[in-house]
């Protein structure tokens, strides 16, 4: 199976093509990603000289470049690229759009050009909105987003269903909740908190902490898309999730007894714009129709995750200071800004 990742340098889509490439010794991978700042080469760096790998700097939105890989012969497009900070999407939205919508868009067509045998949309359960203290989003829930960033990918959701119903075109979208583990960029709470920890930096919470996500591992979603790759019916929508809802303030707090540090370094900070209260995903439909189950709980993939942070310095500490960036001028020329 010859699979096109797209957004492939970022956290999730990296940690899928390390997934394909071990568990599947026949599958190539082809990774596009324009390298935006968030989109870290490093990443996959190791992989550079396996035959079964290939990378591409480039955008989605240029469908020439789409088109040339798509001819080649492509069995499966799984489309990760995306802007995906929700603070930086309501600074500027307009990025979001052009990426998430008309992005997504191009490969739609180009994918129902030349004939690609499945397309994956990764998504949110952003695009839900906020939930009450009560219930759990299933796919059929109406879709309310309540970020730019959210809005953006429910727009792309909907021309992927639209396609489908339309030109019968084999696409399939999953919605995933809140992902951790290595790679992960550290704008994000996880690892921002981690890293700040260990610098013995202040750790700033939003409004008062209580904001509650369900954490699923990220190698826990890679196997789910590769079930849905494999397994899932076209057209449908599948919700992924760990029943694993927590506090953000719950979160940080796990976090420094891991580290063996004072609460004393967390410090309450204006709530964002906006700032949906509760997601929680009913994930039974991926589990009951194609059987996938998470693997990893959390205590156990937060303590790893720690771990994996504070062996892997050098690692984050490029990125927090811009020193990542000289690799990528180095090697592909300036970095895509955003």
């Amino acid at each position: 199976m010859k699979i096109l990742v797209t957004g492939g340098c970022g956290f999730i889509a990296s940690n899928f093509i390390r997934h394909m490439l071990h568990e599947h010794p026949t599958a190539e991978v082809i990774n596009i990603d324009k390298l935006t700042y968030a989109g870290n080469p490093e990443n996959l760096k190791d992989l550079e000289s396996q035959s079964r790998y290939r990378f591409i700097r480039g955008d989605i939105c240029d469908r020439s470049l789409v088109d040339e890989i798509l001819s080649s012969g492509v069995d499966c497009t799984v489309n990760f690229a995306a802007e995906s900070h929700v603070d930086r999407s309501i600074q500027d939205s307009s990025v979001f759009v052009k990426t998430n919508v008309m992005g997504t868009h191009i490969l739609l067509e180009a994918a129902r050009q030349w004939k690609v045998g499945r397309f994956i949309q990764i998504s949110t359960d952003e695009v839900y909105g906020s939930l009450g203290p009560e219930g759990y989003f299933t796919e059929e829930s109406f879709l309310s987003p309540n970020s730019p960033y959210a809005a953006s990918k429910t727009a792309a959701d909907l021309l992927v269903g639209a396609f489908c119903h339309t030109y019968g075109f084999p696409g399939i979208v999953t919605r995933c909740s809140n992902n951790y583990g290595p790679y992960q960029f550290p704008e994000k709470l996880i690892p921002l908190m981690v890293t700040n920890a260990m610098e013995d930096k202040e750790l700033p919470v939003y409004g008062d902490g209580l904001n509650v996500r369900d954490w699923v591992h990220v190698l826990d979603h890679c196997r789910a898309i590769d079930t849905v790759i494999h397994e899932g019916q076209e057209g449908e929508v599948y919700n992924i999730g760990a029943n694993n809802e927590r506090t953000n303030i719950e979160i940080v707090k796990l976090i420094l007894e891991l580290m063996g540090k004072s609460e004393d370094l967390i410090r309450f900070v204006r709530d964002r714009l906006g700032h949906d209260r509760r997601y929680a995903i009913d994930s039974s439909k991926i589990r009951k129709k194609l059987g996938w189950s998470h693997q990893i709980s959390f205590k156990e993939g937060l303590a790893e995750t720690v771990e994996w942070y504070m062996e892997h310095t050098s690692w984050w500490k490029r990125i927090k200071t811009g020193e990542y960036l000289k690799y990528y001028e180095a090697t592909y020329g300036p970095s895509a800004e955003v």
